[in-house]
C-alpha cells in the first residue's frame, strides 16, 4: 500500500469513528480526543487531518450530500414508481452490508437541526432529495401511476419515512429492511 493510500485509509477511518461516536453519544458530547482514541491515534496526530471537530462534521455533511444524489436522476422509460421501488432496495440492501450509511442518515437528521455548527448545518440543509423527486412524482401523476396532490409534499412525506426507517435500522441492526413497494404504496 502506498504511502498516499495509507493516508486516505486512515482519514476515512477517522471519519467513519466520527461518524459512529455523533450518531451514538452526540456531536457535542464527543470530544476530539473520544475520536483519537478510538481510532486508535494521538490526538496531535488526528489533527494532522483534520484542524478540528467541526471540519470532522462538515466532511462527513459532504459525504452524506454526495449520497442523496444517487436518488436525482431516473433513467429514460422507467416508470417513477419502479425507480423508486428499485432505489431504495438497492440502498436498503447497501446499507445492510455497510452500516455506516444507516448512522449517515442519523448524522444528516441531526445536522439539520439548530444549534448545530453553522456551516454543517447550511450544508445538510442545502442537500435537497425532495426537488427531483416531487418531479418525479409529478411524472408518475400525469401516467396515473400515483394519486393526486401536492408532488412537494408527497416527496416530503416519502423521505420522511424513509428517514424514519433509516434511524430505526440504525438504532436496531437485527431490523429487517421493509419492502420497498410498502413505502412507494404510500404515493398511489
Amino acid at each position: 500500500m502506498t504511502r498516499k493510500q495509507q493516508k486516505e485509509e486512515r482519514r476515512r477511518a477517522i471519519l467513519m469513528t466520527a461518524l459512529t461516536l455523533f450518531v451514538e453519544r452526540g456531536y457535542y458530547d464527543t470530544k476530539i480526543t473520544d475520536i483519537a482514541k478510538a481510532v486508535p491515534m494521538s490526538t496531535g496526530l488526528l489533527f494532522h487531518y483534520f484542524e478540528s471537530k467541526e471540519e470532522l462534521l462538515t466532511e462527513l455533511v459532504k459525504m452524506g450530500i454526495e449520497g442523496t444524489k444517487t436518488a436525482e436522476d431516473i433513467p429514460d422509460g422507467v416508470p417513477p414508481d419502479l425507480f423508486l421501488e428499485s432505489f431504495l432496495g438497492q440502498m436498503f440492501a447497501y446499507a445492510k452490508e455497510q452500516p455506516w450509511v444507516f448512522n449517515m442518515f442519523v448524522l444528516m437528521g441531526q445536522v439539520r437541526r439548530s444549534g448545530m455548527p453553522e456551516e454543517a448545518r447550511s450544508l445538510a440543509l442545502s442537500a435537497d432529495t425532495f426537488t427531483p423527486t416531487s418531479k418525479m412524482i409529478e411524472q408518475g401523476q400525469k401516467a396515473g401511476l400515483f394519486h393526486d396532490g401536492d408532488p412537494f409534499l408527497m416527496a416530503t412525506c416519502f423521505w420522511a419515512s424513509v428517514q424514519g426507517i433509516m434511524e430505526e435500522m440504525a438504532m436496531n441492526r437485527e431490523m429487517k429492511a421493509p419492502e420497498p413497494s410498502w413505502i412507494v404504496s404510500m404515493l398511489k
